[in-house]
């Protein structure tokens, strides 16, 4: 299942003591304390972050937790991490992973072949992991210990997409003996592990005194959440803050222009911010409903209310960091006048009543209302009922179905393979789409991306949802702030690169 919704971040350190020199592994014993703090606005239901779709717990612990077989950089590119080289076949239906001897989990515990086996395994036995997580690892044929640091899995056919999934949650290795608590603690081999979780205010991350490899920059590192962006703004502002990351409320950015004390980030992220249309709803199941509705709705206004102008109006679900973007922001667009014309083709000249369930978050609320005005306008009755996110927002629309429409950021990467799934959430089958798809995960490498554009093309043409817009990676921070990645490319707030000058 995909990923949903992001968290705002901020993060700031303890005005104990100065913070270290990047270069530097760790600080010494008579150092002061360095304490990171990450505020956010979405608290995980569970720590496993393969149990559910939002991407709270990944965004805490991916990377900084629990590491993968490779890692995807700042700007898209596999890196290594546990496994320091991997080889593919001729075929692309084989890799080989030659893991780092020295990794290691925070129990002590090597990271072994054997430890990667299970690891795969668990996730591609789908219980109690979500369906988006156990996707990939449907394709994985077998997997074999060569020898205890090299692990060779084959999968049933050649995928473009596989390994980069494995960089992402859906590859996180833990450690086999903490299995059984994955959702109450942490049984990484990243440079922290869990100190306390205190549900309804903070998770504390401990930094891992045996981690394998570079040693994390903070001793401790502290999301603390929070609803109100204003209350995080007026935290920066008041200088106990160091970084805002994701701004919720754009039009503040202003108060932030002074250069010597802030800086200010502009990039994209993997967040469609998506208006979904439940399919099992007969009126949403007809193309020309569909496609009304999206006529109806003025997306570059709602980016000016909303984000302030911040972000990408999209037409299908594809962001400029994806290597298949392409922008299809004029299929459907805005056309009051035909959307009339296509309801009334449709039975609906008289009028017809939806329910609207977004996520209980700023950025959904608002852009709910003006989605309401809109559809208002071309003959929509839109009743909005806001649903508190995550846990009521899942309950009622992931697991029970029990919505007409719903606004959500869908969070997670390259996330164009869930409308292959016609038991998602918004019910959509389209075996066109779903074989274009296939053919272009399986096609050579450089055709990759010309042939995943004809399936993002269908999606649009299709109106299968309605996508508003690419969440924006605002980023504040203090002028001394160091190493965070521009864009948001991943489901992690990697707190490894981060440093303070």
């Amino acid at each position: 299942m995909t990923a949903l919704a992001l968290m705002s971040l901020t993060a700031c350190t303890s005005p104990r003591g100065q913070s270290p020199d990047p270069s530097l592994a760790s600080s010494s014993a008579q150092a002061p304390s360095k304490i990171l703090t990450v505020a956010a606005t979405v608290e995980p239901a569970t720590l496993d972050m393969t149990l559910s779709d939002p991407v709270a717990s990944a965004q805490v612990q991916l990377y900084n937790v629990y590491e993968t077989l490779v890692k995807i950089d700042g700007d898209g590119v596999l890196q290594p991490l546990l496994a320091q080289r991997w080889s593919v076949s001729p075929d692309r239906t084989t890799y080989t992973f030659f893991l780092n001897p020295a990794a290691k989990f925070a129990s002590g515990a090597a990271v072994s072949a054997d430890a990667v086996i299970k690891n795969i395994e668990r996730i591609k036995s789908g219980a109690s992991v979500a369906t988006k997580y156990s996707r990939p690892m449907s394709l994985v044929a077998s997997q074999k210990a060569i020898d205890a640091t090299t692990v060779q899995i084959t999968l049933t056919k050649p995928s473009n997409t596989w390994l980069y999934s494995m960089g992402d949650t859906a590859g996180m290795i833990a450690d086999p003996a903490g299995f059984a608590s994955l959702g109450t603690a942490t049984a990484g081999s990243g440079p922290y592990t869990l100190d306390r979780w205190a549900r309804g205010d903070s998770i504390t991350l401990k930094k891992n005194a045996n981690y394998w490899a570079n040693p994390g920059r903070f001793d401790a590192v502290v999301f603390k959440y929070f609803q109100d962006p204003n209350a995080m703004n007026a935290a920066m502002l008041g200088g106990t803050i160091d970084i805002i990351s994701n701004e919720q409320a754009p039009d503040s950015l202003t108060q932030f222009a002074d250069a010597g004390k802030y800086t200010i980030l502009d990039g994209t992220t993997n967040s469609e911010v998506t208006m979904g249309l439940n399919n099992a709803n007969p009126a949403l199941k007809d193309l020309k409903v569909r496609r009304a509705i999206a006529m109806a709705i003025d997306k570059k206004r709602l980016l000016t209310n909303v984000q302030a102008g911040h972000g990408t109006v999209i037409g299908t679900m594809t962001v400029p960091s994806d290597p298949y973007y392409e922008d299809l922001s004029g299929i459907n667009a805005y056309n009051p006048t035909l959307a009339k014309s296509l309801l009334a083709e449709a039975g609906y000249a008289s009028g017809l009543t939806l329910r609207l369930k977004p996520a209980g978050i700023p950025y959904a609320v608002a852009c709910a209302q003006q989605i309401a005005a809109d559809l208002k306008a071309v003959g929509v009755a839109v009743i909005i009922e806001e649903l508190q996110f995550p846990a009521t927002w899942y309950d009622t629309v992931i697991k029970k179905g029990d919505y007409d429409m719903t606004i959500v950021g869908h969070a997670e990467a390259r996330d164009l393979v869930t409308y292959t799934n016609p038991n998602y959430y918004w019910h959509y089958s389209n075996p066109a789409f779903t074989a274009q798809y296939q053919a272009a995960d399986g096609a050579p490498a450089d055709a990759y991306a010309s042939e995943m554009k004809k399936a993002a093309r269908i999606l649009a043409e299709d109106a299968a949802s309605v996508w508003l817009y690419v969440m924006p990676n605002l980023v504040v921070t203090k002028a001394n702030v160091t190493g965070l990645n521009h864009d948001q490319i991943t489901d992690s707030f990697d707190v490894t690169t981060i440093a303070i000058r």
